[in-house]
């Protein structure tokens, strides 16, 4: 059996659900045990998903021998500790976006992870959204030719889930690093690393609200003449959405991470049409925002193949990176190269 722990039981729900699905493909995935310091939701989802290993203490889930993994999927302050204990338990650790807020603590989750003989992935599940690994293919098929331009929203109303006091509310916890990482690793993803970020913040709407800038926006240009856009807001009066466009020489991909259909724009070639013909193509995709069956999938895969994982702990670390870099631009008003690990 590989046993499974989950620990943080908000988001970290939809990752034990993800663990009970692929344990129909491999059935000796078993979700083995959870925790959560809210020991209400704890005995409530540990009844709902037949869990019956509870704890209301990490520390005391990693002590089980018997435990072989761990979701980490608590607060992004808890992040470090819980990720260097698990390795040192001797645990594979796959870790929630932001990997971390501060670079002290990525650095060390970072020296932790390299130094291990465990397998560490960060959850950056926008690489498993069905629209955005479409558009990847797509490009990387060469369908809309080269890149020229890419861009990305995350647009997230926090009025509902944003409470003063709470984690969400710690100052190094920006709207950039906490939900923006998932438009900037996006297009990291997409078109590589940005040499140089240029960007712009407003405090407008969440004035009284949160201690830093509730909207960001930030011109990018990345490596290869590409140049691209991140806009992010926690505090737009909208639903939520990842709406993300792709500008290739022959053609563009606009898609997003709640849609039935992704739209195709190429331009080619017609006898009938000597200046060429523009063609829109409607193409069906799944909708699911957050694939977490997809990614425990890609991260039981590397460990029970030995094939490296695609978003190790270096992998988130660059993402934060180039959004520190962002923040540092909004705040200096001086274009920023962000720092590389």
């Amino acid at each position: 059996m590989f046993r499974v722990g989950v620990i943080g039981l908000g988001m970290g729900k939809s990752h034990a659900v993800g663990v009970q699905k692929v344990s129909k493909k491999y059935p000796e995935v078993l979700l083995y045990s959870l925790c959560d310091i809210d020991l209400t939701k704890l005995q409530k989802t540990g009844a709902e998903l037949g869990v019956g290993n509870l704890y209301g203490d990490y520390r005391d889930m990693l002590k089980d021998p018997l435990l072989d993994a761990v979701i980490i999927a608590s607060p992004d302050q808890d992040h470090r500790r819980m990720a260097e204990d698990a390795l040192a338990a001797r645990k594979h650790v796959l870790c929630e976006k932001p990997l971390a807020l501060t670079r002290e603590d990525i650095e060390a989750i970072v020296a932790a992870a390299e130094t291990s003989d465990k397998v560490f992935m960060v959850g950056q599940i926008c690489r498993f959204t069905p629209g955005f690994r479409q558009a990847k293919e797509l490009i990387e098929q060469g369908t809309i030719g080269d890149l020229t331009y890419v861009e990305s929203e995350y647009a997230h109303d926090y009025t509902k889930i944003y409470r003063a006091g709470t984690w969400r509310s710690d100052p190094l916890r920006n709207g950039v690093v906490g939900g923006g990482c998932h438009a900037v690793d996006l297009l990291r993803w997409i078109a590589g690393d940005p040499d140089e970020v240029m960007a712009y913040g407003t405090h407008k709407t969440f004035a009284e609200m949160t201690p830093y800038d509730d909207t960001h926006i930030s011109i990018l240009r990345f490596r290869g003449g590409v140049i691209g856009k991140v806009f992010c807001s926690i505090s737009c009066r909208r639903d939520y959405t990842m709406r993300s466009v792709f500008y290739g020489t022959k053609g563009t991909i606009i898609t997003d991470n709640t849609s039935p259909s992704m739209t195709l724009f190429t331009y080619g070639e017609s006898p009938d049409h000597p200046d060429g013909v523009l063609t829109e193509t409607e193409i069906p995709i799944d909708i699911d925002s957050h694939n977490a069956a997809g990614e425990f999938e890609a991260f039981y895969d590397a460990i029970r193949t030995g094939r490296p994982v695609d978003t190790p702990a270096k992998e988130g670390a660059n993402t934060i990176a180039v959004c520190h870099a962002i923040i540092k631009s909004s705040l200096t008003g001086q274009p920023v190269r962000p720092e590389y690990f």
